[in-house]
C-alpha cells in the first residue's frame, strides 16, 4: 500500500483593509515657539557662542520659551542640539564651537 502525503491548505486571512488616510498633526498654539527655534533666536540676538544654560535663561527672560516643568531643560536642549547636528550634518542650524558652547551655523 502506498501512503499519501498529507497536504495542508493555508487559509487566507482575508483581504487587507485599506490604510486610513493620514491626518496632519495639529498645529502648535499661536505664539508658542519650540525650544530649538527659541535657541536659534537667542543665539542670533547674542551674536556669540553660548552654553545651553545661558540660552535657557535668555529664552525664559525674553519670553520665547520656558520649561514646561522639566528638571533639566539645559540638558534637554544640549541633547536636542547634538541630535539636530548629527541628523543634518553640515546643513544643521547650530554648530558646536567649544566645549558646551554653540553658535548658529551660517
Amino acid at each position: 500500500m502506498a501512503t499519501r502525503k498529507k497536504t495542508t491548505v493555508k487559509k487566507s486571512k482575508g483581504a487587507k483593509k485599506p490604510a486610513a488616510p493620514r491626518t496632519p498633526a495639529p498645529k502648535k498654539a499661536e505664539g508658542r515657539m519650540s525650544q530649538l527655534d527659541a535657541a536659534a533666536k537667542v543665539l542670533e540676538a547674542a551674536g556669540r557662542p553660548m552654553s545651553t544654560q545661558e540660552m535657557v535663561e535668555q529664552m525664559a527672560a525674553q519670553g520665547y520659551w520656558k520649561s514646561p516643568g522639566g528638571k533639566t531643560p539645559s540638558a534637554t536642549l544640549y541633547s536636542s542640539l547634538l541630535r539636530q547636528m548629527q541628523k543634518h550634518g553640515p546643513d544643521a542650524r547650530f554648530r558646536k564651537v567649544d566645549r558646551g558652547k554653540f553658535i548658529l551655523n551660517r
